[in-house]
């Protein structure tokens, strides 16, 4: 290590701030919770949205891609962004951005106005999550960074379940802009804590006394045309049949040849505007790609299971937000139990625990997940899909940074952030797709029955029943087919859920054997990787 290095560690070590660690703990927390929340709590209000400002169902899903688009260019940037502002200057314009463009999206008149502010809006947004971490990796000591990721955990993991719930809440007891309001009393608050509290660590200064870095045109052009193509084919793939649309197949060959040209020019680049050499750090990124998996899992299942019990069974939003609340509780209280936990237990053993359970979770929902789920069984499918997430966001982060030197904390933030939310576009996108595509599947192997004794015993026996019911011969036997049909279809959707709870069993069970390629920390010292 240079001398300069060192001295940047000795600082670091030394340096506390002189606000409670905790209370800086909530407040960037807060802020955080704010813009997680935003990405979710918008999802159930689109149909309101279109109808109001009269826009069809497609045009208003561009008010979610607008804003992932937007929030993801400026996610893995941050770092670099930290190093021409400062970071507490950072936080603070991501916060105003944030909340002067939620009240104007509240007041958006057009669809066209609406998806102009949601973009400054994923702008200000992008910077919150990763700033917040890093900051918390700052502020406490190695050895108590598992707690104070903990609480930081409260807002990725139990915001995208709480946001389709309250989102629903709002726009039936009130409107839809309401869900971009309920923003501005937050910003204000978290805008005024943290000023009074947050501070830049003294290695910060030095590193903005060496010069304001160069800006990377070439490289900022390919993340974003790059991330943007990525993005609107994640979210328009389904829709336009995947690959058999040429509209996709141009944005896919589009993200692919920015993204690798990316890495490829930022790793030559002196002062590259992502900093992709940090991925020589195996621990780095093996838990960069844990957390692009665990973001499939989370958002994945988070909308496999309102989804099921709303479209099969008949549930509101309201009520199928409640099977999700249960698990939202289970994470909440173990949260800081796990917190407590990484300071005596490695980093690796927790991940490795982690995604077994969470593996046994998601093969336990291939065998429990049918047309007759009760309402407690769906609560506590959910909750066995819910607890073993606990174990893997606080111990990743805290893998993410074994050997992460103090001045890269920014510019690691930034990426383990960005590649979570890619995994949460991946998620959403692989739920419409199994389920529309599995589903026609699992429709044609069905349908090839009807004509089996069984099948036509049913038939009659419906039909006479309906017969019996006042309808004359023909009309009984035509509602009997639809009423059959009705019933193959739901068996059909039923088991592609199915097989969506199989895939993410799968990949949590792939992350398990990823997880022994991990350093493993001593907890007792801090973040420092154990001798072998």
């Amino acid at each position: 290590m240079s001398a300069g290095a060192g001295t940047l560690g000795m600082d670091q070590a030394i340096w506390r701030p002189k606000a409670n660690p905790w209370i800086i703990g909530v407040v960037v927390s807060l802020a955080a919770f704010m813009e997680v929340l935003d990405t979710s709590i918008a999802n159930v209000a689109l149909p309101h949205i279109a109808g109001n400002l009269a826009a069809s169902n497609d045009q208003s899903t561009w008010v979610l891609t607008s804003y992932l688009v937007s929030n993801a260019i400026v996610l893995p940037i941050s770092g670099w962004l930290v190093g021409l502002f400062g970071r507490k200057r950072f936080f603070i314009t991501c916060i105003v951005i944030f909340t002067i463009s939620s009240f104007l999206c509240g007041i958006a008149p057009s669809l066209g106005t609406l998806l102009i502010f949601r973009v400054l809006q994923g702008a200000g947004g992008g910077g919150l999550q990763p700033m917040a971490q890093a900051i918390l990796a700052d502020t406490f000591p190695p050895e108590k960074r598992g707690l104070a990721f903990a609480l930081y955990g409260v807002t990725a993991v139990c915001a995208p379940a709480i946001g389709p719930t309250l989102g629903g809440w709002i726009t039936d007891s009130y409107s839809w802009r309401w869900i971009f309001y309920i923003n501005i009393p937050v910003g204000i608050l978290a805008l005024a804590l943290v000023y009074s509290l947050v501070e830049d660590p003294p290695y910060m200064a030095r590193l903005r006394a060496k010069g304001i870095p160069a800006f990377d045109y070439i490289g900022f052009s390919l993340l974003t045309v790059g991330i943007a193509a990525l993005q609107i084919m994640l979210d328009k793939g389904q829709e336009d049949d995947w690959f058999g649309s040429h509209f996709i197949t141009i944005l896919a060959v589009t993200a692919a040849v920015c993204l690798i040209s990316l890495v490829i020019w930022e790793w030559f680049h002196k002062q590259p505007i992502i900093d992709v050499r940090l991925f020589k750090n195996v621990n780095f990124a093996a838990a960069s790609l844990m957390f692009f998996i665990l973001g499939v899992i989370l958002f994945g299942s988070t909308v496999i299971m309102p989804q099921f019990l709303q479209t099969l069974m008949g549930y509101t939003a309201e009520t199928a937000g409640f099977v999700l609340s249960a698990g939202a509780v289970v994470i909440l209280c173990t949260l800081p139990f796990v917190g407590r936990l990484t300071t005596r237990v490695p980093a690796r053993n927790l991940i490795a625990f982690g995604w077994i359970a969470l593996t046994v979770g998601m093969y336990v929902s291939t065998r429990r997940t049918d047309l007759q789920i009760s309402f407690s069984a769906a609560s506590w499918l959910r909750i066995i899909q819910a607890f073993p997430l606990a174990f893997l966001f606080v111990p990743i982060t805290l893998a993410a940074y074994v050997g992460i030197p103090p001045e890269k904390n920014n510019a690691a933030a930034g990426i383990v952030n960005f590649m979570r939310n890619m995994g949460q576009s991946v998620g959403t996108s692989l739920v419409t797709t199994v389920v529309a595509q599995r589903s026609q599947f699992h429709q044609s192997v069905l349908a090839e029955h009807t004509g089996s004794p069984a099948f036509q015993n049913a038939l009659n026996s419906l039909a006479q029943r309906l017969t019996q019911a006042g309808l004359s011969v023909h009309e009984a036997r035509e509602q009997a087919l639809a009423r059959l049909y009705a019933s193959l279809r739901a068996q059909a959707a039923a088991m592609s859920y199915i097989d969506l709870y199989l895939m993410l069993s799968i990949g949590a069970a792939v992350m398990f054997f990823l997880t022994f390629f991990l350093k493993k920390n001593s907890p007792g010292r801090g973040g420092a990787v154990a001798a072998h």
